[in-house]
């Protein structure tokens, strides 16, 4: 099965959470935060404006972006975990 996102909609997977802190402490998988660095795995065709003109989305499949903690709408599928977000709740891309 595959997801298609709509209009300004971003299909995202999370990055692995570190297992260990700098100081070389492994962590358990309750004290891991949850990752902020994901991949984007689709998009949708953008939203419309007010004259009909479909909007260019800014990200693409494969950019790495930053989200906030708490965005977003998880859905597993096929035994993937993912998370849905609108465009404007991406906070930046990671070059």
């Amino acid at each position: 099965m595959t997801i298609k996102p709509l209009l300004n909609r971003v299909v995202l997977k999370n990055l692995e959470a570190e297992e260990t802190t700098k100081g070389g402490i492994i962590l358990t998988n309750a004290s891991k935060e949850k990752p902020e660095i994901a991949e984007v795995i689709a998009v949708g065709e953008g939203e419309k404006n007010e004259d009909g003109k479909v909007l260019p989305m800014t990200v693409k499949v494969g950019d790495k972006v930053i989200i906030s903690k708490y965005t977003g709408t998880n859905v597993k599928l096929d035994g993937q975990d993912y998370v849905i977000v609108s465009e404007k709740d991406i906070l930046a891309i990671v070059e």
